[in-house]
């Protein structure tokens, strides 16, 4: 970011009580700057041009023009800028907001419900928030010159500090289970990736995907409809099978259980308390697959805030696991990849769109078979 430059918000909400309280969050934070407010999606875009924002926080439900409308909008028209949508946390507002973010949205919070009062309300809403304008504004405000997205061959080299330690054991295990952490940029990431699986796929997928309870179910739907996978969101004792992808609960951890008298592994949720900051945690259903199946893990670390699945990646290296994480470039935050990378954990660091093929080789599919499946769906 540019030395004494602030990062330009535009706030698009038809509530006077909502802009009120997104401006008094953002006024809170000395490099953060209120550009502009529009009340409905068409005078956003109609200001879009002069007053050039960084980031747009938009609302889902509005007169005039909605904001999955204008989202659609301002992606059509060429703007790049990170939107985060903001959304009741109701049935509509959260099946809005999933199709949002299969349509260009970085990120969404939900809007403050059941505070004490104006104070709590601010409090809630900040927390949640600024951690997200500040990830999404290092992708598109830092200079290139200052830090520049590392190549395919780079992104798999850890910092020096890290060369000094010994590496982790080489990939020894065929995978028996696909594991997915995953936060900021999702579900468009999943979206790349999941339809490229083919309903006869081996082995079960199991996702930690940051949102809360009600938008999880509703994000497993979403993809049900996209995938010829069976996508489900895990249900407690569930047999996880080979051609069916499950999705953690929100606000529930997603442990992988060996049954007794089966070979197929069962699914246990837990309220446990969170793990960086997160419920559902990635390093929780890494940590339990490692338990349950050693070297037979693969992991996927996709787009995502923090450093959450790290830990789990650790494990899974030193059992002989492979790891694939997405790289920077096509990352909306390369925060969760980027940690995992950067400590010299990923047998690979990849584009999007090579995941799914590289899940898919490793899992037995040939190379021309695995590009095949994934050009079906491009």
């Amino acid at each position: 970011m540019p030395p004494n430059h602030s990062v330009r918000i535009l706030i698009v909400d038809d509530s006077a009580v909502t802009r009120s309280l997104l401006r008094a969050v953002v006024a809170s934070d000395a490099a953060l700057e209120v550009v502009g407010v529009a009340g409905d999606g068409q005078t956003a875009l109609a200001r879009m041009e002069s007053l050039k924002p960084d980031i747009v926080l938009l609302d889902v439900e509005m007169p005039v023009m909605d904001g999955l409308s204008t989202l659609k909008q301002l992606r059509a028209r060429g703007h790049r800028m990170p939107v985060i949508m903001c959304s009741s946390l109701t049935q509509r507002g959260g099946r809005v907001t999933i199709e949002a973010l299969s349509c260009g949205a970085s990120d969404y919070v939900a809007k403050p419900s059941g505070q004490s009062g104006p104070a709590a309300a601010l409090k809630v809403l900040s927390q949640e928030l600024l951690p997200k304008i500040h990830a999404l504004a290092r992708t598109v405000m830092v200079p290139q010159s200052i830090a520049p997205p590392p190549t395919r061959q780079s992104a798999i080299l850890p910092p020096v500090a890290v060369l000094a330690t010994a590496p982790p054991p080489p990939v020894k295990g065929t995978p028996s289970i696909v594991v997915i952490g995953v936060s900021t940029g999702d579900p468009a990431a999943l979206d790349e990736v999941l339809p490229a699986i083919p309903a006869n796929f081996p082995l079960p997928i199991v996702i930690v995907q940051h949102m809360p309870e009600m938008f999880t179910q509703l994000l497993a739907e979403h993809l049900n409809n996209r995938c010829a996978l069976h996508v489900c969101e895990a249900a407690e004792g569930v047999s996880l099978v080979h051609g069916s992808a499950y999705i953690a609960r929100g606000n529930w951890h997603l442990e992988i259980a060996p049954d007794r008298h089966s070979r197929m592994p069962k699914a246990h949720l837990t309220q446990a308390a969170p793990e960086n900051h997160c419920r559902p945690a990635a390093d929780v259903l890494f940590r339990t697959a490692v338990h349950a199946f050693g070297a037979e893990v693969l992991a996927v670390v996709l787009t995502g805030m923090g450093s959450d699945g790290l830990e789990g990646s650790r494990l899974i290296r030193a059992s002989g696991g492979n790891v694939i994480v997405q790289d920077r470039p096509t990352s909306a935050v390369w925060g969760m990849p980027g940690a995992v990378a950067n400590a010299g954990l990923a047998t690979s660091v990849l584009p999007l769109p090579e995941i799914a093929p590289e899940i898919l080789k490793l899992c037995g599919y040939t190379k021309t078979t695995a590009r095949q499946l994934r050009e079906t769906v491009a």
